[in-house]
């Protein structure tokens, strides 16, 4: 990549970060690495005889669950196998404290195998084990505590000390909830009880959230590895540079395409961020980014990877299972507030190149669009294979299944893409070492070590929902925010917000859209918003917790990359995001704004309104539009004080779906471009 002179319009602190930051140092990459292991847990580097080992023991994870989505599998037994070989992986994988990294010690092997014996005892008790889950034996109670005590363990060392503290915090709360005061109080249970509900049951730990893990979650996370070993991610970023190359704005642009395709083979708002940012840095900051706008860029790409179909974050999953209904009504539900994020995200990169002066750029060494679309256009065919599936019919376990096959197939149309190295085809050279060392092993390996740390969280819910279902917490919590809320509608969905991303500052987000599901929806779906509505309310303000300090894992990452201040580069990211995670609360204020979830199913959208739905996702857009420039204090030009009030008033009014609140927004709208139009000499700096 080369770039031209600096533009004279640009800083001389953009300039300076041009000319210094051609390349990105090893420094820095470690140190992004670094929030990536924050996140997905610092695994161990093993050698020799235990890294075959872990390669064998987690690829034989990824074919047993490939089996279960083709084949027959009792939840009753699926879901105690899942655990048990995600708890025996975490405990090989990840060190009980960083200075034991990249060895296997004996206590490790000791919590692997009481891991494996607590879900061997389970399945082999069977169906007379659920029956006693009310009144267990000792040897009950003795696995149910040692399960419980090794999935509190297997988040520790997976995501840190918050989760199982918060964990810990609702097993208090259940055994000494008759001490506490009212409303909060209920009778209290014993050690007995709370075990047999959480570990005897399929409504404890292998409830929901492991049931999603097991069938859904970890068949994504395969896919995303047969993706990225296959050299998708690379293509996607190499379309995007094409695509978008050689304009002022192409370098935002890229970034935000990019995070788009990238969403699917990375399956982490983290991993995309370093992915994409290692690569386009140096690009933004030739064109005249600071440090901190590009790092809040980069982050503001990584969080849409989450939000973006058609792979969407693991809560997506559980969205659909929580609600009972398919993965593909969730992807309808994602569209239009997906538009509308990306769209926020199109006009803060438009709105920079204006504001910062930015010129052009040239990508060097990138082939032309047509060049890259001609040879590598069967990647597009791998990621949107899982929603033509599902449109056939097939189920979404099955959809990603043949999804993973087809990418695995067209791997194979490129010598350089495929899984398995065209010599073993001909015969040549050692074909077992070749076979051992081919990307297919990794992919299969990587999807399994991939899921362990979301695996061992949805567990680590499933304690935090038995409790809840257990003590009825959800019901009061509902009661107590409605209370505080007087009753109100909008003051319930800003306290709910509020709750979520609380919530999301100490969990990630499978956790907080877990935790949040069970104890907040029950308050917006009492005050009659639809469940569907709710929950992807609730979906939207968990993701946040990827840019919310002190958790804010995708900005600081972003900020290693650039050097950049953390909490600025937080921000800034805040900044780009902030316009679009104003819209959910279109669909719960009123019933016409339910329009931008497509009314929340295929059957519904069969027979939808769509001038209603056309109507409400303009007025969206010129909400998202309408903030985006009043943040940036920016649109045709720099804006007065005047201006910028009236266009973050009218955003605010647009994304409150009533006829008064949108006439009043439209006409600030146009008041403020009329005002911007006719005066125009730009405002000093």
């Amino acid at each position: 990549m080369t770039g031209t002179k600096p533009h004279p319009h640009m800083t001389d602190q953009s300039a300076a970060i041009t000319s210094e930051t051609a390349v990105i140092s090893e420094e820095q990459l470690q140190k992004a690495q670094e929030f990536i292991e924050e996140e997905e847990g610092a695994a161990n580097h093993l050698a020799g005889w235990r890294a075959s080992l872990v390669t064998l023991l987690a690829v034989g994870v990824s074919l047993f669950h490939l089996y279960s989505a083709y084949g027959i599998v009792p939840a009753q037994v699926l879901r105690p196998v899942h655990v048990g070989v995600v708890l025996l992986l975490t405990f090989l994988l990840f060190p009980i404290f960083k200075r034991f990294r990249n060895r296997i010690m004996w206590w490790d092997l000791i919590a692997a195998g009481l891991a494996i014996a607590s879900v061997v005892y389970m399945i082999m008790g069977g169906d007379d084990l659920m029956d006693r889950n009310t009144t267990p034996d000792p040897w009950d109670i003795f696995f149910g505590v040692v399960l419980i005590v090794l999935v509190m363990e297997a988040m520790r060392r997976t995501a840190g000390w918050i989760m199982p503290a918060v964990t810990g915090a609702f097993i208090l709360y259940a055994l000494f909830g008759a001490y506490l005061p009212h409303p909060w109080t209920h009778k209290g249970y014993e050690v007995s009880r709370l075990v047999g509900h959480l570990y005897m049951t399929l409504e404890g730990i292998f409830g929901v959230a492991v049931d999603v893990s097991s069938s859904l979650i970890i068949l994504f996370t395969i896919f995303g590895a047969f993706l990225q070993f296959s050299g998708a991610g690379k293509f996607y970023i190499d379309f995007s540079f094409s695509a978008m190359g050689g304009k002022p704005t192409g370098a935002g642009r890229t970034v935000v395409l990019a995070s788009f395709l990238l969403g699917g083979p990375s399956g982490s708002g983290v991993a995309t961020t370093v992915t994409l940012g290692s690569v386009a840095w140096p690009m933004l900051a030739k064109v005249g980014y600071d440090r901190n706008a590009a790092g809040g860029l980069l982050a503001a790409g990584g969080l849409g990877a989450i939000i973006s179909p058609p792979v969407l974050g693991a809560a997506a999953f559980l969205i659909a299972e929580f609600l009972k209904i398919s993965y593909l009504d969730v992807l309808l539900m994602a569209v239009i507030p997906t538009l509308l994020f990306y769209l926020a995200l199109f006009l803060m990169v438009e709105i920079d190149a204006r504001k910062l002066g930015m010129h052009e750029a040239v990508f060097d060494k990138v082939d032309s669009l047509w060049h890259l679309t001609r040879r590598y256009w069967f990647h597009f065919l791998s990621l949107i294979s899982i929603v033509i599936f599902m449109m056939w019919g097939f189920s979404p376990v099955l959809s990603v299944f043949w999804a993973t096959i087809v990418s695995a197939a067209a791997s194979f149309l490129r010598p350089e893409c495929s899984l398995i190295p065209y010599d073993v085809f001909r015969g040549r050279g050692p074909i077992l070492r070749q076979l051992w060392d081919s990307n297919l092993i990794k992919a299969l390996q990587g999807g399994t070590i991939g899921v362990l740390n979301v695996a061992a969280t949805c567990a680590g819910a499933g304690i935090i929902v038995g409790v809840v279902t257990l003590t009825g917490l959800g019901l009061k919590f509902s009661s107590i925010v409605i209370d505080l809320a007087g009753g109100s509608l909008l003051m319930t969905a800003v306290y709910t917000s509020l709750v979520v991303w609380i919530v999301g500052l100490a969990v990630p987000v499978t956790a907080s859209y877990i935790i949040c599901a069970v104890i907040a929806a029950p308050a917006l779906i009492k005050l009659g918003v639809p469940d569907f509505a709710a929950h992807m309310f609730i979906f939207y303000y968990a993701v946040l917790s990827e840019v919310s300090p002190p958790t804010a894992l995708s900005p600081f990452a972003a900020a290693a990359i650039t050097g950049g201040d953390p909490y600025k580069t937080t921000m800034q990211c805040w900044k780009y995001t902030v316009p679009a995670f104003l819209v959910p609360f279109m669909f719960v204020l009123d019933p016409s704004g339910q329009g931008l979830l497509l009314m929340g199913s295929t059957k519904a959208l069969a027979a939808a309104n769509w001038w209603s739905i056309a109507e409400v996702t303009f007025t969206a857009a010129v909400g998202v539009a309408a903030l985006a420039a009043g943040f940036q204090g920016w649109a045709i030009r720099r804006t007065t004080l005047a201006e910028r009030v009236m266009f973050l008033v009218a955003g605010f009014a647009l994304v409150y779906p009533t006829p008064a609140a949108d006439l009043l927004g439209l006409g600030l709208v146009i008041a403020a471009m009329a005002m911007q139009y006719f005066r125009g000499q730009p405002v000093p700096a």
